[in-house]
């Protein structure tokens, strides 16, 4: 037998007469077997890592080994999450552990009680945090207390609720006070205070007007003016005032106290403030919010100790200054409830250089490791700093592009990171209006504060958020007026034009919420006294109520008076840099919808590629023109409707050749008219309308009533319009076909126009209207000895045509999917008429979102998918788009991606938005 042979790169022994195919087939069964066995062992692994952590509500942060990771923002929230990655990452954090979100969904789904056996792993972690701290929960001698606060994934500001101190008693506070009686006294009734609130719904103005009262009787303006003995009686008095509305008696036990803590941010999930933010903000789909129990460090002990907030970066212009907002002596909420004036880094470097040192070194270490600008919370005790939390900071849009762009030529992201840190949401509030210059310049400035959230807002004034709602459904501009705004504002908040208050600082309430809606903010406007129960505000004397305008400059915290005028923005540098990145990735193509020349010129001017609408109907609104639109409609024979077309033919050819032009040889989709013929007429009872129009088309006022009444449709959304019109008064369709075919070769170029027949639901009626389409472009042919190339194609906006979409294709050179109309036909939902319900269906949970908003991806959605399945079956090459509101969605936008659509369409000032959602799609 000859020797074996080693064939190493297999790993095995053949006899070298076995061919070098046998050799392969053994070796790869080898490696087959082998890799069989490495899936098994690290199967094995995971199941064992699934069952350490089934049912594992709790995770703990801390020195002495941290459970939870960064990417877990769906199950610890940001907050939760970014804690742990902080320990990890040696900065110095308190220890303590996260609740998880999945605790919270099993608390509302099990009939809002805590699941059960929470408690006992709570009480575990509780131990672990005192191992780390070297205090104990409960202990008089050397006591740990807790903060308890919310933390979803997705950062909601102010929306949920937060208990401080949690864990003092009277026997604690009075061991404290042997040590620091100021401190312990300030904790103890700042604890009563936001415990009756937050936990048992005892409203915080009881506690402020005791507080009030004590300040106005000692003669002191602030709270830090209290003297020890003062807050110890204070403390008394909002035990009474708990009592009293509560109907028992402020509980002595630190572990009911943190139980009942930690049901209230589970319950606050749910609260009227948060709900109206989600709605707001458009966050969905999300499990509810994490409970975050964290060791208390103390800003208040004395004036060596200090709390603030710090942005590495200006949050409203996004330049490389580091903002922080600080106070000796204090806890974090009087910084971010805009009570207290905050001081800044000037102030800090001369009153706490040690703090101001290590700040400045935070700031560095923050951006390096997560690639971005932050937002975070700190607190100084007794010369020991601490980081309570990190996270990405709101920011406006035109600071968000600065940001992004900035971070990528310091080489701290790249190209890609720099794309994902703007949202679709910061380009939408850079489209908002500025003041026209030579009236900004001539305005009158009442009184300037701070520059919260930039933009330009015009409006009456509201004092109250629900006033502000109000009118401002009722088509009002208003805006609105507080001392300091708080959560339960949102609602007018997000109504209102623009929000001025008269305290607060840059990362107040108000300000932070503003920055994020991209609602032009002033805060801190001292000078504006309001009276909210008597709705007034003077500004130097001079007195503005509810019919009163002001303006507001939330670039430069102006406060104007009057109505100053507004324009449109124009995109900076950063803007189009960062458009040019996006473009860069994206792989769908962003068209406009545009009816005129000038539409046409703005949204090339944010970067359309081409029109995916023309509604040819928007063409015959104006006076000049429905005066031959409306003698053709009142015609009664062919003979007469092709007189009156004959009159509308060149206003359309030269409407044609204005997009053509505009265009300059990118794609032009125009629909055919589309709705039914009674829009062009008026009501019957408007009496002087229908003489005007007797007289200018020679029939008596009875005549063209009468044609009014026989026009009337019952539910004219489903009845005599689209390709049906069409196939009634072919004639309509021709003089159409006509105007874009003569306006194409008028211009001349690479002009390829793409005619649409609209609402058509079987092929038969396109091959009816091709017929006559095809017919009347030979005759254009033949009579100006001259040919352009054309597409015909339809708008699916039936369902019926989505489920036959490959006996379309048969007919059809292109799809463009009009989802207004295929979202009303598929819900059964008149969009003029479902927002006296849609918005209690989302409230309620019913619908995720208003569909007419947010493509409903599972029903309209599929829709689309069966139409571009089966249509690219049937016609190879297909080209398809959509073109109703939904292609300027972000959400929308990324499900266009993914059933792999060649373009969406969208209004001008929202192809940037597009722009970049696409990228983001394509990026994900």
């Amino acid at each position: 037998m000859r020797p074996l042979s080693s064939d190493k790169s297999a790993k095995t022994y053949m006899p070298r007469t076995a061919s070098p195919a046998k050799r392969a087939t053994k070796a790869a069964k080898k490696t087959a077997k082998t890799a069989k066995k490495i899936v098994k062992k690290a199967t094995k692994k995971a199941k064992t890592a699934a069952r350490r952590v089934a049912g594992k509500r709790v995770y703990f942060f801390g020195p002495s080994g941290t459970e939870g990771k960064r990417d877990q923002k769906l199950l610890l929230g940001g907050k939760g999450a970014n804690l742990a990655d902080m320990t990890t990452s040696g900065f110095p954090v308190p220890p303590g552990f996260t609740i998880t979100t999945e605790t919270c969904a099993e608390y509302n789904s099990g009939g809002k009680k805590l699941p059960a056996g929470l408690m006992d792993e709570v009480a575990k972690n509780v131990r672990k945090t005192e191992r780390a701290t070297g205090k104990k929960f409960g202990n008089a001698k050397k006591p740990l207390l807790l903060s308890v606060r919310s933390g979803a994934a997705v950062s909601m500001p102010g929306m949920m609720d937060t208990v401080l101190n949690l864990g003092l008693t009277d026997e604690i506070v009075e061991a404290m006070a042997k040590t620091n009686d100021r401190f312990a006294y300030d904790s103890y009734r700042r604890l009563i205070n936001m415990y009756g609130d937050v936990v048992v719904g005892v409203h915080h103005h009881y506690f402020e007007e005791a507080i009030s009262a004590m300040k106005k009787a000692r003669g002191v303006e602030e709270d830090t003016d209290l003297t020890a003995d003062d807050l110890k009686k204070l403390c008394g008095e909002y035990k009474k005032v708990f009592k009293k509305h509560a109907g028992f008696a402020f509980p002595q036990n630190p572990e009911k106290q943190l139980e009942l803590a930690i049901e209230a941010v589970f319950k606050s999930w749910d609260s009227d403030k948060a709900i109206s933010y989600r709605r707001a903000e458009g966050i969905g789909n999300l499990a509810g919010t994490a409970v975050n129990c964290q060791t208390m460090v103390f800003g208040n002990m004395g004036d060596d100790c200090a709390t603030g907030v710090g942005f590495t970066r200006d949050p409203s212009s996004g330049e490389n200054k580091f903002l922080v907002e600080y106070l000796v002596n204090a806890q974090g909420e009087d910084v971010v409830a805009g009570i207290r004036t905050p001081k800044g880094l000037t102030a800090m470097k001369k009153e706490l250089p040690a703090m101001y040192k290590e700040l400045m070194s935070i700031r560095e270490r923050l951006e390096k490791r997560y690639r971005d600008m932050q937002d975070f919370e700190f607190t100084l005790e007794q010369g020991t700093f601490y980081m309570l939390q990190t996270r990405n900071g709101k920011r406006t849009g035109r600071a968000a592009l600065k940001i992004a762009t900035d971070l990528l030529k310091e080489k701290k992201v790249d190209q890609k990171q720099a794309v994902r840190l703007v949202t679709p949401g910061h380009l939408d509030q850079l489209l908002h209006p500025a003041f026209q210059p030579a009236a900004r310049k001539s305005a009158k400035v009442l009184t300037s504060g701070l520059n919260a959230s930039p933009g330009a807002a015009v409006g009456k004034l509201a004092f109250t958020a629900q006033d502000a709602k109000q009118r401002a459904e009722s088509g009002e501009a208003v805006i609105l007026v507080r001392r300091e705004t708080s959560p339960e504002d949102v609602d007018g908040m997000h109504a209102a034009q623009g929000i001025l208050t008269s305290t607060g600082g840059k990362t107040s309430h108000a300000a932070v919420v503003a920055r994020g809606w991209g609602k032009p903010c002033v805060c801190g406007a001292g000078a504006v006294e309001i009276n909210a129960s008597k709705e007034t505000a003077t500004i130097n004397g001079k007195v503005y109520g509810p019919g009163d305008f002001l303006s507001i400059d939330g670039t430069t915290g102006d406060v104007l008076d009057g109505e100053v005028p507004t324009q449109d923005p124009e995109p900076d540098r950063n803007f189009k840099k960062l458009m040019t990145l996006a473009d860069k990735f994206r792989k769908l193509n962003v068209r406009t919808n545009a009816d005129t020349p000038a539409d046409s010129k703005k949204a090339r001017e944010f970067g359309a590629e081409g029109i995916g609408l023309c509604r040819t109907e928007h063409m015959f609104f104006e006076p000049e023109r429905r005066g031959p639109m409306r003698e053709m409609i009142l015609a009664t024979t062919t003979k007469g409707r092709e007189k009156a077309l004959k009159k509308l033919l060149p206003i359309q050819r030269k409407d044609f050749a204005g997009l053509f032009k505009a265009m300059k040889g990118l794609p032009v989709t125009i629909r055919l008219l589309d709705p039914p013929l009674h829009e062009f007429l008026p009501h019957v009872d408007q009496y002087k309308e229908i003489e005007l129009i007797a007289g200018n088309t020679g029939v008596t006022p009875d005549e063209v009533r009468a044609r009014i009444t026989a026009l009337h449709e019952s539910n004219p959304m489903l009845g005599h319009r689209g390709c049906r019109l069409a196939v009634t008064y072919p004639e309509i369709l021709r003089m159409q076909v006509r105007a874009i075919l003569e306006a194409a070769l008028q211009v001349g170029g690479n002009i390829v126009p793409e005619i649409m027949i609209p609402l058509a639901g079987t092929d038969k009626e396109l091959s009816y209207l091709i017929e006559h389409l095809h017919d009347e472009a030979q005759q254009v042919f033949k009579a100006k000895k001259k040919k352009c190339k054309y597409l015909v194609g339809t708008m699916i906006e039936v369902p019926r045509a989505a489920i036959t979409a490959d006996q379309i294709a048969a007919q059809a050179e292109f799809f463009s999917f009009g989802t207004n109309d295929l979202t009303q036909m598929t819900f059964g939902y008149s969009r003029d008429d479902a927002g006296v319900f849609l918005r209690e269906y989302v409230d309620k949970g019913i619908l995720p979102e208003d569909p007419f908003q947010s493509l409903d991806q599972s029903g309209v959605g599929e829709m689309v998918r069966i139409g571009v399945e089966k249509g690219r079956a049937a016609r190879k090459g297909l080209k398809l788009g959509i073109c109703g509101e939904h292609g300027g969605d972000p959400s929308s936008v990324h499900f266009c991606h993914e059933v792999g659509l060649d373009y969406v369409s969208c209004s001008p000032f929202r192809v940037p938005i597009a722009r970049l959602a696409a990228a983001h799609a394509a990026l994900k």
